[in-house]
């Protein structure tokens, strides 16, 4: 008898938390982003936001908590009910680079969260200004070494992706590359523009328009294949460098202890936006690929991300605590 009273309350339980993922949501959801309005992290999340809305038939809202590199819109998701109804805007930066730079500040995110899915992938690139007489990464790396001091190149500030790709292609390549930090990635681009430092590295997202208008020439992009929308950019594998990929990706996470129900259905739900063509249309617009994923291929990315910039940052021995 007690048995079978077990088994009863088991099934009861079940019912009820797959009831809870079934009836999500019943109240507004918001989603907390830890940049201003108006970056790629912004508009992704605003997309998502209009279309989750129009799918859930509630209100959506995005909450922009800009400051501490991240931590503070971080903390606050992390102290949130663990209900599904306060969401993460998620990005490498924060997931898998911080922790590694400022472990007094940073939240340990494999204990803090847990990843729902993939928004987009902005592919990273090595670019120069047009009127510099480089055509090629085999220039690139041919004129560093021939120079004493080496060649500079531009990122939005020590410790970025931008900055660990810069050092990760000179350690790979042989190149001689001097690292010139700005303050920003608007910053960064401008300085690449008006020629104040010949090499870039930057989203595509960032310096299209500027490819576009022929201020600066794209010597190659960090992906496994060629860009659909811009076949004429060749890899960096094509140039000799094995597997190297490196991509601004940005993702959405949910507080630790949201049943994996809830997660489930919002990761089923944001793949489906993902797959609406005109969501895919606005997302190339700012130049980023729509990716969908499940939760547990993104923790897989996360660790393989974070672990390999870790090392890169022992190795290069950065801080900024």
């Amino acid at each position: 008898m007690r048995t079978f009273k077990n088994f009863v309350i088991c099934i009861l339980i079940l019912f009820s938390i797959q009831s809870i993922g079934q009836s999500f949501p019943n109240k507004p959801v918001k989603i907390i982003v830890p940049y201003g309005a108006g970056g790629i992290s912004d508009i992704a999340a605003r997309i998502m936001a209009n279309k989750l809305s129009l799918m859930w038939q509630q209100a959506v809202i995005v909450d922009n908590k800009v400051g501490g590199g991240g931590f503070i819109a971080m903390n606050t998701v992390a102290k949130s009910d663990p209900d599904g109804y306060t969401l993460l805007v998620a990005t490498v930066a924060e997931f898998t680079i911080a922790q590694h730079l400022n472990k007094n500040q940073s939240l340990n995110t494999a204990n803090e969260f847990i990843p729902i899915s993939l928004l987009l992938d902005t592919p990273m690139l090595i670019v120069v200004n047009a009127d510099k007489n480089i055509n090629s990464v085999s220039n690139l790396i041919n004129m560093s070494k021939g120079q004493t001091g080496g060649v500079s190149f531009a990122s939005p500030g020590i410790g970025t992706l931008n900055h660990l790709m810069g050092e990760r292609f000179a350690t790979e390549s042989g190149a001689k590359l001097v690292h010139i930090p700005y303050k920003g990635g608007a910053q960064a681009v401008l300085a690449l523009v008006s020629g104040e430092v010949p090499i870039g590295v930057a989203g595509a997202a960032v310096v299209t328009s500027f490819i576009d208008s022929g201020k600066v020439k794209v010597l190659g992009v960090a992906s496994r294949q060629r860009l659909k929308d811009h076949p004429d950019w060749p890899t960096l594998i094509e140039s000799g460098l094995k597997d190297f990929v490196e991509s601004n990706w940005v993702a959405i996470a949910a507080p630790q202890g949201v049943s994996k129900d809830i997660i489930q259905k919002i990761n089923t739900d944001i793949n489906k936006v993902l797959l609406q063509d005109d969501v895919k249309e606005q997302f190339i617009k700012i130049g980023a690929e729509p990716v969908g994923s499940t939760s547990e291929s993104l923790s897989e990315k996360i660790k393989k991300d974070s672990d390999r910039y870790g090392k890169l940052i022992d190795k290069l021995k950065l801080k900024l605590d």
